[in-house]
């Protein structure tokens, strides 16, 4: 049994009719003997073709026949059209005979230059239909295809950790003092606080992020976009999968998924689960973080040279489940400039407003026990989770003062209201080679120690509301081809409570607020979309982890960590 046969596209079919078409018109009346030999040897080219269609199964021999009829009577009406009126005469004319006794048929003759004109009009009218019905190239995608665009990268990350052998002991360095406490996860009772924070142990681990996203344009208002991603949701600031699962297979998650509209020129809204769209550095919102909630940016151009911005935007941190938990949210907005200046250098400047709601923590009192209330729900309404909590704000147990039944439970001792400036200056008199400079600076305006004392009842005579960083790149910022390349340095003071530690970066200090020190790195384009990167981090704590009172005489903590990192990173 011979194998069947597939039914021909419409963009094949179409090929073979064109090239037909365009010769039959070309020279369907030549007026010399050399232009008719020359015609007859195309035409038997293009015969042999559409066989050799048909024999490989492209074409089918009614489609085949089909084509040259309609090539022919293509051809027919434009020779027709372009041919001159007949003169008209009082009585038919008799068929003129010739020598041989058979009728003579005379064709006008169709000038070059007139056989040129069919040949472009073709052409036009046939590359119009190619590109409205999108057959002219038979390796197009379809249109719906075309409107997506696909992204991705995957990274191979070593962490190597060592841990000063002078730091503070676990153990003593999260001794609560009074119910207070400042940079790690904690768990336990009232009568016995049990610390899981590392301080003397150096370790290393291997870890792998890949993601994948989407991109549709719907229209010309309106586009959405999916991301898929390594990693879990125990923690908002980082995608990666820690190697070492048993040969496991690891879990996805949806990192983002938005719709965005722009109504007019320059307004564009976006809501879902979004990218960062705050100008900023990690100093404040950690690289891999993702929003979730609305945001809407204005951009005008006032002049060539400068362009402003307005960000604002709105992000539920937790719903509202009465008897069970109140709403938090954040709330943000932003303005700045975009600024060219000579010799392809660039200016920016943004300053920000960040205010969480309903974050800080509230003393459970007596009557909101755990009598009348679920056991499951109590000390979740104002607890700051250990899921979001990084190392660095200070926390205080928020259980009722007679309850000794449950865990402890730690809410914020400070409220969140920062504002926060960036700015940039990327320097191209050296092009290729690029020199940026990066400064960013953050105040805690809510942070007030006598409001910690009326919602904690101890007087803290430590913790800082600011933070700085200051970095200088000279290479190419983003490696895309080999020998691309880039080093930096950075210095970075993050107060402890600045910033929430939860949305800051995972890795310098361990994570979170309360640290200072060092970043130096570099990476190196090793092909195109792949390159290598180097990372050191040195950094110390800039408090206690055990809060200090007033009149208290404790000596402080120590905690120095160093990180050294190496990515292999390719980008898709």
């Amino acid at each position: 049994m011979k194998p069947c046969k597939s039914t021909p596209t419409p963009r094949v079919q179409r090929a073979p009719a064109i090239a037909l078409a365009v010769l039959l018109a070309a020279g369907a009346a030549p007026g010399h003997a050399d232009e008719r030999a020359e015609l007859e040897q195309v035409r038997a080219t293009t015969m042999s073709l559409i066989e050799a269609l048909v024999e490989s199964g492209v074409l089918s021999r009614e489609k085949a026949d089909k084509l040259v009829q309609d090539a022919a009577v293509r051809a027919r009406q434009k020779l027709a059209e372009a041919a001159p009126p007949p003169v008209a005469t009082t009585s038919a004319a008799a068929p003129e005979i010739g020598r041989d006794g058979k009728r003579i048929v005379r064709v006008p003759y169709v000038s070059e230059s007139t056989r040129r004109e069919i040949r472009e009009q073709l052409k036009g009218e046939v590359l119009a239909q190619a590109r409205e019905e999108r057959w002219a190239n038979p390796g197009a995608l379809p249109e719906w295809l075309q409107r997506f665009q696909f992204d991705g990268d995957l990274r191979l990350r070593a962490d190597m950790f060592t841990l000063d052998r002078g730091n503070t002991a676990a153990g003593i360095a999260n001794a609560t003092n009074n119910n207070l406490t400042r940079g790690a996860d904690l768990a336990g009772s009232n009568a016995a606080v049990v610390p899981n924070i590392n301080t003397g142990e150096d370790f290393t681990r291997a870890r792998l992020r890949a993601r994948l996203g989407a991109t549709v344009t719907l229209s010309e208002r309106v586009a959405a976009g999916v991301r898929i991603a390594t990693g879990n949701t125990t923690g908002p600031t980082s995608t990666n999968q820690t190697l070492g699962q048993g040969f496991n297979r690891y879990t996805l998650v949806l990192d983002r998924g938005y719709i965005t509209v722009n109504p007019f020129a320059g307004l564009s809204l976006t809501g879902g689960r979004i990218a960062n769209p705050f100008v900023s550095t990690d100093l404040v919102w950690a690289d891999d973080l993702g929003f979730e909630g609305v945001a809407a940016t204005y951009a005008r151009d006032f002049s060539p040279a400068v362009a402003g911005f307005v960000t604002a935007g709105w992000f539920p941190l937790r719903t509202d489940n009465p008897l069970s938990t109140t709403p938090r949210n954040l709330s943000a907005l932003q303005a700045g400039v975009n600024w060219k200046l000579a010799r392809g250098s660039a200016f920016r400047l943004a300053a920000a407003l960040y205010q969480y709601h309903g974050i800080s923590g509230r003393q459970e009192d007596n009557a909101r026990s755990p009598a009348g209330v679920l056991a499951g729900d109590y000390g979740t309404r104002d607890e700051y989770p250990a899921g979001l909590r990084q190392r660095g704000n200070t926390l205080f147990a928020i259980n009722a003062p007679l309850d000794a039944t449950q865990p402890t439970f730690w809410g914020l001792a400070a409220e969140f209201r920062s504002i926060n400036l960036t700015g940039s200056l990327d320097i191209g008199a050296f092009d290729p080679v690029r020199v940026v400079l990066t400064g960013d600076y953050v105040k805690n305006l809510a942070f007030s120690r006598n409001s910690i004392f009326q919602r904690t009842g101890q007087q803290l005579s430590d913790g800082r509301d600011s933070g700085y960083l200051g970095r200088i790149l000279v290479g190419q910022p983003n490696i895309r081809q080999k020998n691309d390349w880039n080093v930096s340095l950075t210095y970075r003071w993050l107060g402890s409570d600045a910033v929430l530690d939860a949305f800051t970066n995972s890795d310098f200090g361990l994570g979170g607020s309360n640290n200072k020190g060092f970043v130096v790195g570099g990476s190196l384009g090793i092909d195109k979309n792949t390159w290598v990167s180097l990372r050191w981090m040195a950094s110390s704590l800039i408090d206690s982890m055990a809060p200090r009172l007033a009149g208290s005489s404790t000596a402080p903590t120590k905690l120095g960590v160093d990180l050294f990192q190496v990515d292999l990173n390719a980008r898709f």
